[in-house]
């Protein structure tokens, strides 16, 4: 069946590039042009830490053995935060656990680093998590204001959906420009006036891979965007922090790592029990 498939991708390759690129293509790649500043970044010495969490599970005869890691680490692989739990539970809330403890994390960092860099979204913290655990956010990245979250995708169709884009306003960019710099800054007050996100997708140097920052609240100006380029840039390695990167390999929960912690408990060798992760 595969083979069927894979042979009519082919043939209809351009029909389906055509559906996503959209009749307006060119207008909405014209408009990110005109949206996009062009800037090289210098080098800034800062001190930096990137915060990053990873859970994973596997079902074992009606319950669920998971693991849920967060750490804060500093580009110089010394480790500020390392926090972690694990458990055998029937329905464990493991994305609400690894963002407190990323939370947790940045809470612990925010003194200890000039800049903390956070993976991900936070459109996807404040759409996701409980009111509680979104107001010790914003509590966290207001105390220093020296907290920024970077990702290298985004799924955000905010600045193109009035020219009736079809693809996230990150594709758009990418079709645009290939020179170092960031677009306009857009501000989004969907959370309310307390959790404006303001956000730029931005690029370190010529032809590297786009990432999106975002800022907690309003007013920020282009200035304040660059400054921040140019605190990311000096440990930075394929247009991406490397604080960001030791965070994801020190946190990462691997299958080998689950079938550890299963082997530690006894679980692979029980009768009837399935194989961790398969």
């Amino acid at each position: 069946m595969l083979n069927s498939v894979l042979k009519d991708a082919i043939k209809k390759r351009d029909e389906t590039l055509s559906i996503l690129k959209g009749p307006k293509f060119e207008q909405i790649v014209k408009q990110a042009k005109s949206n996009w500043i062009d800037f090289s970044p210098t080098k800034q010495d800062v001190d930096a830490a990137g915060i990053d969490s990873s859970f994973n599970s596997t079902k074992f005869q009606g319950a669920e053995l998971w693991a849920v890691t967060a750490v804060s680490v500093k580009s110089d692989g010394e480790i500020l935060v390392d926090l972690h739990e694990h458990g055998l539970d029937s329905n464990p809330e493991l994305a609400s656990l690894a963002s407190k403890m990323e939370i947790d994390a940045c809470q612990e960092s925010v003194d200890k680093a000039d800049l903390v860099l956070m993976d991900g979204s936070l459109y996807s913290q404040f759409l996701t998590r409980q009111k509680s655990l979104a107001s010790s956010l914003v509590n966290t990245i207001t105390k220093r204001n020296n907290v920024v979250f970077i990702s290298k995708t985004s799924n955000t169709k905010k600045q193109f959906e009035n020219l009736g884009a079809i693809a996230g306003d990150i594709f758009y960019y990418n079709h645009a420009t290939i020179s170092p710099g960031f677009s306009k800054i857009h501000e989004d007050p969907k959370f309310g006036t307390d959790m404006i996100i303001s956000s730029v997708f931005a690029r370190l140097a010529e032809s590297l891979p786009l990432i999106k920052i975002e800022l907690l609240g309003s007013g920020y100006d282009n200035d304040d965007f660059k400054l921040i380029l140019n605190k990311i840039l000096k440990n930075s390695i394929g247009g991406y922090p490397y604080a960001l990167k030791l965070a994801h390999n020190n946190c990462k929960i691997s299958n080998k790592d689950l079938s550890k912690l299963a082997s530690i408990h006894g679980l692979s060798n029980e009768i009837g029990s399935r194989k961790v992760l398969e």
